[in-house]
Parts: structure tokens; sequence; C-alpha cells
């Protein structure tokens, strides 16, 4: 079995599909809410739907775990309650990590391209501890993520129990199809997508950075089945642990993100930009893109999805469809 927190999230919910087309048995720990989170698992079959505070009671049964996939997290980059994501952001993942250690049970955990800050030290997945103290991210979300790779490494360091195999991913700008439930931190795809279905322009933020242009911020955009190939590779060779950046490889801009998406849907452009939100303003990324080598290394080979072909197959293949649910 394999149990994965977070598992009807986006992420979480497109790694159970993978799984469980394998006809594998996965338990999926997370809360479904009140609106369509649900409809996230409603084409697989699943092992049972576990609410996270009913997480140690499941582990005391000592059930037969194949690995666990933790993608449960507090994401949103604009949380302010210090003590809930440090609950659910170290807390809860050092207890999983504490489990499989003593279990002996593959842990593969997702972190985070927002520990990278701005990206003044830059992109590298060094896990070494003086790396990662380098590392200032710009939110409370990035420093939790930050905080338990910092852990993690400490304890490694100090020789202490580990899961056989262990793996933090992190994620760079993923995109793709079940992120309706996100609100706000849907991918920008998604929201640009719903504006210009309600008869608006797609807005883009206008920079304030001298030298750059209005759209002409970067990300390393990562379509979620390259997020999915690499944990399922990782699964298939025990061997490998470590952190990992995983993306595509190259920064695209918001401009290019907004074209495919345009080119997608058979549309001329129609952009607007407008002033980012004071909320934002000091904590936003302008550029972020993923070195990839650690992982090229350790023998991943499958070729990324390019930018143009993610966005035409989100956008044809789901957003456009009557159910969009993958």
């Amino acid at each position: 079995m394999y149990l994965v927190t977070g598992g009807a999230g986006f992420i979480g919910s497109n790694l159970v599909a993978a799984l469980a087309a394998r006809d594998a048995e996965v338990m999926v720990v997370d809360r479904l809410g009140t609106e369509d989170k649900w409809r996230n698992l409603a084409k697989h079959t699943i092992a049972g739907l576990l609410p996270p505070e009913a997480l140690e009671d499941f582990l005391a049964t000592r059930p037969p775990l194949t690995a666990v996939l933790h993608m449960g997290a507090i994401s949103a980059t604009t949380e302010t309650d210090g003590d809930l994501v440090a609950a659910t952001n170290l807390t809860l993942p050092l207890r999983l990590w504490e489990a499989c250690a003593e279990r002996e049970t593959p842990f593969l955990y997702a972190s985070s391209a927002a520990t990278y800050g701005d990206g003044a030290q830059g992109f590298e997945d060094d896990a070494s501890p003086a790396a990662l103290a380098r590392l200032r991210p710009l939110n409370l979300y990035g420093w939790s993520k930050l905080a338990f790779d910092r852990r993690v490494a400490q304890m490694l360091g100090r020789g202490a129990p580990r899961p056989p195999q262990w793996a933090g991913l992190r994620f760079f700008n993923v995109y793709g199809p079940n992120e309706h439930h996100k609100g706000r931190m849907a991918s920008a795809l998604f929201h640009k997508f719903r504006q210009v279905m309600a008869g608006e322009p797609a807005t883009l933020f206008r920079s304030d950075r001298e030298g750059i242009a209005d759209g002409q911020q970067m990300r390393d955009f990562v379509h979620v089945d390259d997020c999915v190939a690499v944990m399922l590779w990782l699964l298939e060779n025990p061997q490998v642990s470590g952190l990992f950046n995983v993306g595509s490889g190259r920064a695209r801009s918001f401009l290019d993100l907004v074209h495919a998406m345009f080119a997608a849907m058979g549309r001329e452009p129609d952009i607007r930009f407008v002033d980012m939100p004071a909320d934002l303003r000091g904590k936003y990324q302008y550029f972020t893109e993923a070195p990839l080598d650690r992982l090229r290394a350790a023998g991943f080979n499958a070729q990324t999805t390019p930018l143009e072909e993610g966005v035409r197959r989100t956008v044809q293949d789901h957003l456009m469809t009557g159910d969009p649910y993958r």
C-alpha cells in the first residue's frame, strides 16, 4: 500500500491517478471540504481516505506500506499563521520521517522552489547544511519547507535513523489538471484561462524592477506529469536518495505562458498589465530555473514537457472539456 498525504490535492491527486492506473493500493490522507475537491479522486479506486488527524492512529496499526509520499502541506505563500504552518509543514513530516525510518519504509516528500527565495543564492539543489543555511526564503511557506530540508540534513549528518530511501523534491511552478480547488494558489495558467473564458483579458503583473519589462518575469513552468514521472522513477529506483530539483530546466516568461495558452485556445492574445498586489511586493520571485544536474546524474533521463506542449495538453485535454478532472 502507498500512503499519499495531500492525495486529493493538485500534485497528490495526479500521483494517485498514476498509482491507481498501475492497480496499486493507495491510501489517501486529505480533507475534501465542502467544494468539489472530491472530483480530483472520483475516477480512481483508492483503498481509503483518512483525515490528517487520523493519520497517527492509522500508523499505529502498522499497515504494510510500500512507501509514504508526503505531498500534503499548507502551500499558500500568503499564509501568515506561523503555528499552523509549522505544525503542518515541519512537525508532521518529521513524524513521518521517524515512522518511515523505524519501519524501513521509503519516504518521498514535497519540498519547494520557494526555499530559494529571490534566487540570489542560485537554484542548486545542494543538500549540505552549509548550502541550505545560505538560502533566504521570501515567505513563511518557503521558510517551513527549508526548515524541514535543514533538519533532514542535520539528522543525516548526525547518523540518526533514516528511511531506506528518502527524497526531497523541490517542485518549481507546476501546472496541469486538477487545480480547480486551489483558489488563489492555482497556477497562472489556470487563472489566465478562467479570465479569458469569462470574457476578460489575461492580466499579468507590471514589473517594478528596472531592466525587466512587464510580463517578462520568468519561471520554470513544469507540467505535473513530469513531477509524477520523477516520483514513479524514484519508487522504481530505491537505491536513489537525495534532494532534487523538479522542473523543466528552462525559465520562460509569463508572456510566453499566456501566448501559448491563447494559441491552444485558438484565440488572438488579449493581455492587460496590472499592478502587483501589496501583499506580494518584496516577496515575488522574478526568475526561477531548475538545474536538473543532480537528478540526471542519479539516472533520471526522461525528457521534460516543452511549455507549449504542456499548455496545449492542459488547455485542450482538460480545461476546455466538459470534464476537466483527471
